[in-house]
């Protein structure tokens, strides 16, 4: 169980995380027709059910945040991988969803 430090320490890291993935988003709703809805926060349906996002658009925006990730907190994640296809919900249904994902697993790799 977290402490209340802890549980501060998770929620500052999770709204960078939201903050990370809007930016990526941003940058590739430049390109797309439908977009995501940024404006939406962590609420943006990203893949699946009401998400706007292909396959490739998908790919590109996990590349993205993969690489953002590795930037701004200096950890190495790949993030479309067995782990994630195993999850009973998508990880990539949301922003919110994978900001919740991307926190999983930095904490597994300290």
């Amino acid at each position: 169980m977290l402490g209340d430090r802890e549980k501060i320490m998770a929620t500052e890291l999770y709204n960078k995380l939201i903050e990370l993935i809007i930016v990526q988003a941003e940058e590739l709703n430049e390109g797309l027709k439908i977009q995501i809805d940024v404006a939406a926060g962590e609420n943006a349906a990203l893949f699946g059910e009401g998400g706007v996002l292909k396959s490739i658009e998908l790919v590109n925006l996990i590349v993205a945040v993969e690489q953002a990730v590795e930037d701004e907190f200096n950890v190495f994640l790949t993030l479309a991988d067995e782990k994630a296809m195993s999850q009973k919900k998508s990880p990539f249904r949301t922003i919110g969803a994978l900001a919740a994902y991307i926190e999983k697993r930095m904490q597994e790799e300290s």
